[in-house]
């Protein structure tokens, strides 16, 4: 049997600011040990030989972000799609068992809702999986998916129920029914809603109740079908995008205009909650969604004060706190129950108790237009990063990498003039007619105007200082002519 991962990687994680932000969420963040929770999701099935390479639902800003990381594991997805607007996790998972199931549907021919599309896996089953959670027990979440796997070749729509360990009122719920033949297996009795804090309690004590993980399996055939029964609007929506989509690369565009008029839902709502072949199998595996910063404080290794550290740090009675310092020292004395995180650009100081409500600033930043919501100080672009270093009334001056092999677009600036310095590496620089390279402490300027392009010829990262001068320094004001990773 193939079990085909499906990542959904397309959050924001708004509660986790400032360390996670709109175009570098959390998925993307190394919170738990050296790899970032996409590619922790990734590994999940690290090892499983049943397992295919996974496939990646994403949003178009993430796309060169999400390639990067799972290259740096070494492999290679089956597929990256790409949303061309944000929809919930039903039409996400859709484009995925789509992508599985995709093998005789031209371009341009727009199957009918009620056709099951010919599957090139016949014998698979998608695992599907967010892409900012935490799992500590490897062993433990594989032996359920094994189990899982064989449910839901059986036709059943599997979801993993988190055993809990307190009485939360963030998560949902999913109670158990009956128990089916197969050990540790229950028909799903009912999807419950967040609870208050007393109900939430009497879930704990009943004991026939969990954490709705959002993990689920199912053959994409038989996705595709309870989709066609209960959403058929999203389901021919999906159907349409995908259809007139196209290759792009590493990634697969569905039709912009045609997604975008797809109903937004999710998962649970459009299917689980209303199919009878919904079945739940209980794990725990040492799981979190790590959705607010005491949640990262619980999963990560405590001190002897109950402190968890990261980063350049002094603390003087202070116990059961979360400290994370990213760029500045940072010294705490005479608290508990806190958490501080400080960033190149913000700091953020929040009683856990409060920590839910990270996301109104972030919400409040975004109402002002504020860059911080959106944007660290160091921004990530598929030829490499660049970082503010200064800026004042007409002027800014940046720090970029470009890695080897690397290239800007061709492209030019209506309102500013830029001086590069070269201090790492040689670039080659195309400058109206004339192509030249620079080397370490060499320099050139780019008038107003004028095409420009910078390219990083060598086998070393290359660094530059740019300065920019000029009435308008915004990043629209740029016009490109030819780019190598097909922006606009």
């Amino acid at each position: 049997m193939v079990i085909h991962p499906v990542i959904l990687s397309g959050g924001s994680g708004s509660r986790l600011w400032p360390l996670s932000r709109e175009h570098y969420p959390k998925q993307l963040l190394a919170l738990v040990g050296e790899r970032t929770l996409l590619q922790e999701t990734v590994c999940h099935l690290e090892g499983v030989k049943e397992a295919a390479e996974p496939i990646v639902v994403c949003n178009e800003e993430h796309r060169f972000l999400v390639a990067e990381q799972i290259r740096q594991l070494g492999g290679k997805p089956s597929d990256i799609i790409l949303e061309p607007a944000g929809r919930n996790t039903a039409p996400a998972l859709t484009l995925a068992a789509l992508a599985i199931t995709q093998g005789g549907v031209a371009p341009g021919i727009l199957p009918p809702a009620t056709l099951v599309l010919p599957c090139t896996s016949q014998d698979g089953v998608m695992l599907v999986m967010p892409s900012d959670h935490v799992i500590l027990d490897r062993a433990a979440f594989v032996n359920a998916v094994r189990q899982g796997a064989e449910l839901a070749a059986q036709g059943a729509l599997v979801t993993f129920g988190i055993v809990p360990t307190s009485p939360q009122t963030g998560y949902g719920y999913i109670k158990q029914g009956e128990p089916l033949s197969e050990n540790n297996a229950y028909r799903v009795a009912a999807f419950v809603e967040k609870p208050d804090f007393n109900t939430a309690e009497s879930y704990l004590a009943d004991g026939r109740y969990y954490w709705n993980s959002g993990i689920f399996m199912m053959r994409a055939e038989t996705w595709l079908n309870e989709l066609d029964e209960h959403r058929p609007d999203i389901a021919a929506a999906c159907r349409a995008a995908y259809a007139q989509g196209k290759k792009d690369g590493d990634f697969y565009r569905p039709d912009a205009t045609l997604f975008s008029a797809c109903p937004s839902d999710s998962i649970d709502y459009a299917v689980m909650e209303k199919t009878a072949h919904a079945v739940v199998i209980p794990l725990n595996a040492g799981w979190s969604d790590i959705g607010a910063w005491p949640a990262l404080w619980e999963v990560c290794p405590q001190d002897a004060q109950g402190n968890v550290i990261r980063g350049d740090v002094s603390t003087h009675a202070t116990q059961n706190a979360l400290l994370i310092a990213q760029h500045r020292f940072l010294a705490v004395v005479g608290v508990e129950d806190i958490i501080v995180v400080e960033t190149a650009d913000a700091v953020l100081v929040v009683h856990k108790d409060h920590a839910q409500h990270v996301k109104e600033i972030v919400a409040k930043l975004k109402a002002e237009q504020r860059e911080e919501y959106k944007t660290h100080r160091k921004v990530h672009r598929p030829w490499g990063t660049y970082e503010g270093v200064d800026a004042g009334p007409r002027f800014q001056v940046k720090r970029i990498c470009v890695h080897p092999g690397a290239a800007l677009s061709l492209q030019m600036h209506h309102h500013r003039a830029e001086h590069w310095i070269v201090v790492k590496g040689t670039a080659k620089v195309t400058r109206g007619e004339e192509v030249f390279l620079l080397s370490e402490n060499q320099s050139t300027y780019i008038p107003i105007g004028v095409r420009h392009r910078l390219e990083n010829p060598g086998t070393l990262v290359l660094e530059m200082i740019e300065v920019q001068s000029g009435s308008y320094l915004g990043e629209d004001d740029i016009v490109r002519f030819a780019d190598n990773y097909n922006r606009e």
